[in-house]
């Protein structure tokens, strides 16, 4: 009698601890929300005419800190962007970078 006890209580003490586990994993963490200023930032396009090099690496795929700081280089010798195309001028900057970056960007006046 004593044997069967203590194995239901074994088994009890087994299958709480399962069940708190199992909820413990699947509870998803709570994870905290950027500011409303920084979810529009992410949604308004990057001026590459004010935009530094360090905002240019993270906003745009492809663009590591060498042609981040080649597009400011360019900028700063040869002035303001007169249009997204003309990043291609940018050595470093083809076809294919610009395209898949083309709705990221704009060039403000």
């Amino acid at each position: 009698m004593q044997k069967s006890y203590l194995q239901s209580l074994l088994f009890a003490a087994l299958a709480s601890a399962s069940l708190l586990l199992s909820a413990a994993e699947t509870s998803p963490a709570a994870a905290p929300e950027p500011a409303v200023a920084e979810q529009l930032a992410e949604l308004a396009p990057l001026d590459l005419n004010t935009a530094d090099a360090e905002t240019l690496q993270r906003e745009l795929s492809g663009v590591g800190a060498v042609k981040a700081q080649a597009i400011v280089s360019y900028r700063e010798t040869h002035g303001q962007f007169a249009s997204v195309d003309e990043l291609l001028e940018v050595k470093g900057v083809g076809e294919a970078l610009l395209e898949r970056n083309r709705g990221k960007l704009t060039v403000a006046q």
